[in-house]
């Protein structure tokens, strides 16, 4: 068996303005409230590679990986893959984005295989990536609002 989830958000803001905070990865410690730190290893065109490290966990432990991202600007698309699986058999990660009336929709698909020695199982996985990642799009959502509307709302320059 294997594990797959499906989260979007609406985000009332312009594809660019969504594209850029998303993607400006060195500081998603700011944006998500789940990263302790983040640490480019390298880049190879729009390919970078960089470790991950969570805030500890409930038992105090710290989960941290080594992941690879490549962003398609032109399609709208991001693909992800995790160089350091840890506890999974692979994780695979694609984010794309469509422009709606209304703003911005970001979609999160998330396939994966946890080992068979994993402290938990795919069906545990897909409910915690579940929950995590629509608690993790609404505050990003929240923060980007929050600069669009900061953006609108800007002295005009002189």
């Amino acid at each position: 068996m294997a594990g797959h989830t499906e989260n979007s958000i609406t985000v009332d803001a312009p594809l660019d303005l969504v594209w850029d905070i998303t993607n400006d990865i060195e500081n998603w410690p700011r944006l998500f409230t789940e990263y302790s730190s983040l640490e480019v290893l390298s880049r190879e065109g729009d390919t970078t590679a960089f470790r991950l490290t969570m805030y500890p966990d409930d038992n105090g432990k710290v989960w941290s990986w080594v992941s690879e991202r490549t962003v398609d600007r032109a399609n709208r698309i991001v693909r992800a893959r995790r160089v350091e699986t840890g506890p999974f058999a692979h994780m695979n990660i694609l984010w794309e984005y469509t422009e709606l009336p209304g703003g911005t929709q970001m979609r999160w698909t998330q396939d994966f295989a946890m080992k068979p020695d994993a402290p938990v199982d795919d069906e545990w996985m897909t409910d915690n990536i579940n929950r995590n990642s629509r608690t993790q799009m609404a505050l990003i959502r929240d923060r980007i609002e929050q600069v669009a509307r900061d953006r609108q709302n800007a002295p005009l320059p002189r």
